[in-house]
């Protein structure tokens, strides 16, 4: 599962399945495992600036390298090479499907995440467990502003290899978030335009918390990932960690994008009319066909050009196959 990686104590435990203290006292605060793959980090005398931090990692299972940052940072939390200012969570999350080196068991987890959920299953319960534990760790630091940031890796090439996605909701993005996001050297933002019930939009749209999915590079196994790229985001979430203002950069050097629509998969019988290594981002022309569907037909770039993003066509009946973006000024911070 792991292949050359050696992951530190409380992810390899997790993942193994062994037992854990439920307490464990650290420098300047403690670990609290609250349930499988469910960690609180609460210090002892908290940053007044700190905010609540959420982060989550394995929402698909075979998404490594955002598990190898985050069990860095938690290492180094153990060392006492960062020392706890800020009350955080970490979300190691589709465990069984991590364990297989799967996308997931048996349905995609990060479109669970709503409170009028009824489905049953592996991934529905987790779903549950998790939606739970985010709304928990909001009671216990209520008078803090909370921010998650779920970490991915995408399955195929991109334009743009580290990228932001920004959930659609009421909330604002409070703008020191391009900023610290810009120097922890994410290339490029993209808007949601509806509601999609991943796990950074249920922390955005149930509890108005700064929330983000950030795709950073590409998915690959265990002991195949480059971290030295993310060493930039490795900053951000250990000012994050630390309760201190993390550093910002110009967020004009970031390009901008907005969904402004959905392809979806409504029979067995489709298709994506463009090759399969097709990179994110990728901007077709008008009048371009897009896709084939028994159901819905064809679809066709409008009258002007569109890019793909998250193009897959294996999704299940009823899934999101693509999205189509276009170009968006940046915003004025």
């Amino acid at each position: 599962m792991l292949g050359d990686r050696k992951l530190g104590e409380w992810m390899t435990a997790t993942l193994e399945g062994r037992a854990l203290p439920e307490t464990q006292p650290i420098a300047n605060g403690s670990l609290h495992h609250l349930g499988p793959g469910i960690l609180e980090l609460i210090p002892d005398h908290p940053n007044e600036q700190a905010r609540a931090c959420i982060f989550s990692v394995g929402i698909h299972g075979n998404e490594t390298a955002p598990i190898e940052l985050l069990d860095t940072c938690l290492t180094k939390v153990m060392e006492e090479r960062i020392a706890l200012g800020a009350p955080v969570l970490m979300i190691l999350g589709n465990l069984e499907a991590i364990h297989a080196g799967q996308r997931f068991i048996t349905t995609n987890l990060n479109r669970l995440f709503r409170r009028d959920l009824t489905e049953a299953g592996k991934e529905p319960d987790r779903a549950r467990e998790l939606m739970t534990s985010v709304d928990d760790f909001r009671q216990r630091h209520g008078e803090r502003s909370v921010l998650h940031y779920d970490l991915h890796t995408a399955i195929r090439d991109s334009r743009y290899p580290r990228f932001v996605v920004s959930p659609f909701a009421d909330t604002p993005v409070e703008p020191a978030q391009w900023h610290w996001l810009t120097a922890a050297d994410i290339q490029a933002v993209l808007h949601q335009h509806q509601h999609s019930w991943t796990f950074s939009h249920y922390t955005r749209h149930y509890h108005g918390g700064q929330a983000f999915t950030l795709e950073l590079g590409r998915a690959l196994p265990f002991g195949h990932n480059d971290l030295a790229p993310l060493a930039p985001m490795g900053d951000l979430l250990t000012a994050l960690i630390e309760g201190r203002e993390p550093r910002g950069a110009d967020p004009s050097r970031m390009r901008f994008f907005r969904v402004e629509q959905e392809v979806m998969r409504h029979a067995r019988d489709f298709r994506l009319c463009f090759a399969d290594d097709t990179p994110n981002f990728t901007e077709f022309a008008p009048g371009t066909l897009l896709a084939e569907d028994a159901h819905a037909g064809e679809t066709r770039v409008g009258d002007h050009s569109l890019g793909v993003v998250f193009p897959n066509a294996d999704v299940e009946v009823g899934a999101r196959a693509a999205l189509l973006v276009k170009n968006e000024e940046p915003p004025e911070v």
